[in-house]
């Protein structure tokens, strides 16, 4: 049995579920995630849990179980708490500000970069501009918008300078040695 995909689900008692031919629908007061699994997984809601089984010990059944499980799970997080990933710029004049939703950056290049946020997305900025949160109730597309605004300016090796997650660690290494 899989470690991840045998453990139930509760569902707290703000957040609906409806399962029909294998769709599986979540509202809750964060909003609502629809997504689509794999029909040979069998989805069981009862008392309250969500359950998961799988119909044989296939290494493809194993690994679609503790999947499903995984993919269920932050479903029903999202639509109660959301998820949110920090982002922090680091450089001169490297900087963030919100205008309306959108996000723009200035990130050392001859223009600033609007970024705009996909439904279900919201961005905030601190009062300095260097700290950037991206939230919203489906983890993979949080991900996804953070990476992207990673992506404009990956911190350099040299010196450090660009957007980084909260917690990364940039190795640094050395320049260039001086003239003997």
């Amino acid at each position: 049995m899989s470690r991840i995909g045998k453990l139930p689900i509760t569902i707290p008692s703000a957040v609906n579920i409806s399962i029909k031919d294998h769709v599986v629908t979540v509202n809750g007061p964060k909003g609502e995630l629809t997504r689509a699994f794999s029909p040979e997984m069998i989805i069981e809601m009862e008392n309250g849990t969500l359950s998961i089984r799988r119909p044989s010990d296939s290494p493809s059944h194993k690994a679609l179980h503790g999947l499903t499980r995984s993919l269920l799970a932050n479903m029903v997080e999202g639509v109660t708490n959301g998820f949110s990933k920090k982002l922090t710029i680091i450089g001169v004049g490297y900087r963030a500000e919100l205008s309306g939703k959108s996000l723009t950056l200035r990130l050392g290049y001859s223009h600033p970069i609007t970024v705009e946020p996909p439904e279900g997305i919201t961005f905030s900025v601190d009062k300095n501009g260097t700290e950037i949160v991206v939230s919203g109730s489906d983890k993979e597309v949080v991900g996804q918008v953070a990476a992207n605004i990673r992506g404009l300016r990956p911190p350099e090796p040299y010196k450090g300078k660009g957007v980084r997650y909260e917690n990364e660690n940039v190795r640094q290494k050395a320049g260039k040695s001086g003239k003997k």
